[in-house]
């Protein structure tokens, strides 16, 4: 069964008379083709109409829908076949199952996959914690990019989550330090890092494995330091005006690019990655043969300090 976002109104009311022409069809024995098609056509036509006018707030949406695929989708859809082998804990205090990570190859080359994971029904979703990792889970990322950085293997980053755990025992671990520490170690790596949001990208959470040579977001994905529910809440005392909030925060893929926060946006199938998950993999793939191609090239010490540079020169504000 499809699930529909509430902008997508016009698409369910398609989709369900296609459905009974479909029934009639079968029961009645008269060829109802024509009708079909027609219906099918106007599908195409409304869903490239919706998808290709959304505001700030329907990309949250689309980056929250319940089919959107996650981390361990990606790794299936893009690495070489059964080429991932996952790599568990912290070797400290567990194994946190909301961040993954682990050995690929793409295209023969061999890659270190660090991603959050969501789940993909309610039972998964509390086994993964809502894709919200602990600071075991930041701790885990780390040791496999040190690994990585051992053997000369590129990290490749893929971001989808609503922020790092934020409960006490979290606190208690000290996820702060455990966040901190990976943008300071991330920012030295003498691998090629490329990072992707793949969904929602909130604050230190996303932040904790975001910091690469190369960034990029999914068109429908957003990348920001607070939910835009939060930011209602903060400054209207209500989650009411969150759409007022997306708006002004510029946290779509199109901003962070044009305020040079990114350094480029995938594109996603007409109707989201959830609706042709293969043609987003596809792009992903793409983005990241590319990316290391150009950077491989670099020596370790100058990709080090152009990372630096970039990040260094984010939210300077050069009066004139």
């Amino acid at each position: 069964m499809i699930t529909f976002l509430e902008f997508e109104k016009p698409l369910a009311e398609l989709y369900e008379q296609l459905e009974k022409t479909k029934e009639i069809e079968v029961i009645s024995g008269i060829d109802a083709t024509p009708t079909i098609r027609e219906f099918e056509k106007k599908i195409e036509e409304t869903r490239k109409q919706l998808y290709s006018n959304l505001t700030p707030w329907q990309k949250v949406l689309v980056s929250r829908h319940p089919e959107r695929p996650y981390t361990l989708a990606y790794i299936e859809g893009m690495c070489d076949k059964d080429s991932f082998i996952e790599l568990h804990g912290d070797r400290n205090v567990k194994d946190d199952k909301a961040l993954v990570g682990g050995m690929a190859s793409i295209n023969g080359e061999s890659v270190m996959i660090i991603g959050h994971q969501k789940g993909i029904n309610t039972k998964m979703r509390q086994y993964r914690n809502f894709g919200m990792p602990n600071p075991e889970g930041y701790r885990k990322a780390l040791r496999l990019m040190k690994m990585a950085e051992k053997f000369d293997i590129p990290v490749i980053s893929l971001i989808d989550t609503p922020g790092a755990f934020p409960g006490l025992e979290a606190e208690e671990r000290g996820q702060g330090e455990a966040i901190a520490r990976n943008l300071f170690e991330m920012t030295q790596l003498n691998v090629p890092v490329v990072c992707f949001i793949i969904g929602e990208g909130a604050s230190g959470g996303a932040l904790g494995i975001g910091i690469g040579d190369a960034v990029y977001m999914l068109e429908h994905a957003w990348y920001s330091v607070i939910s835009p529910e939060n930011c209602s809440t903060i400054l209207w005392r209500s989650w009411d005006y969150k759409e007022t909030a997306t708006e002004s925060m510029k946290l779509t893929a199109q901003d962070m690019y044009k305020n040079k926060l990114i350094d480029g946006i995938i594109k996603e199938p007409i109707g989201g990655a959830h609706f042709k998950p293969e043609e987003a993999f596809h792009n992903v793939r793409e983005a990241i043969v590319g990316s290391l191609k150009t950077l491989k090239k670099m020596k370790a010490d100058k990709r080090i300090d152009k990372r630096i540079e970039k990040f260094s020169a984010m939210g300077v504000v050069i009066e004139k």
